[in-house]
């Protein structure tokens, strides 16, 4: 699985294998191998591929089929806070994350709820 999903998620970024060996200072001839299943990257070449696929290793490794790294949008908060709790987050096994999810979406729910029963009030008086 792993090397369909790098040779795939390598021709969807628009790059060459040498780019790819380039990103992740390796040759050519080992993305390849990795590609054809003839090697497997070390823990840490695997970190370093997903880093420069703008992918998670879970994708590569074919532990989940989302390929989006949802690490690089964390900087779009302006909130230190929330940079820590979805970096903290990351570490998350796949149970712990629908829980996380679950309850962002719960209190985001609550919030909204009561937005609404504020907004009534203020209506009838």
């Amino acid at each position: 699985m792993l090397s369909k999903r790098l040779k795939n998620i390598r021709k969807d970024k628009g790059l060459t294998q040498e780019e790819l060996a380039k990103r992740v200072k390796t040759t050519k001839g080992t993305i390849s191998n990795y590609e054809n299943g003839y090697s497997t990257p070390s823990n840490e070449m695997l970190s370093d591929l997903a880093d420069a696929l703008d992918t998670t290793t879970d994708f590569l490794l074919g532990r989940t089929d989302n390929a989006n790294n949802n690490l690089g949008t964390i900087n779009e908060f302006n909130d230190p806070d929330l940079q820590i709790a979805f970096k903290e987050a990351s570490d998350f096994s796949e149970e712990a994350r629908k829980q996380a999810i679950d309850f962002i979406r719960y209190l985001k729910e609550k919030e909204e709820r009561e937005k609404k029963q504020s907004k009534d009030k203020r209506k009838n008086f």
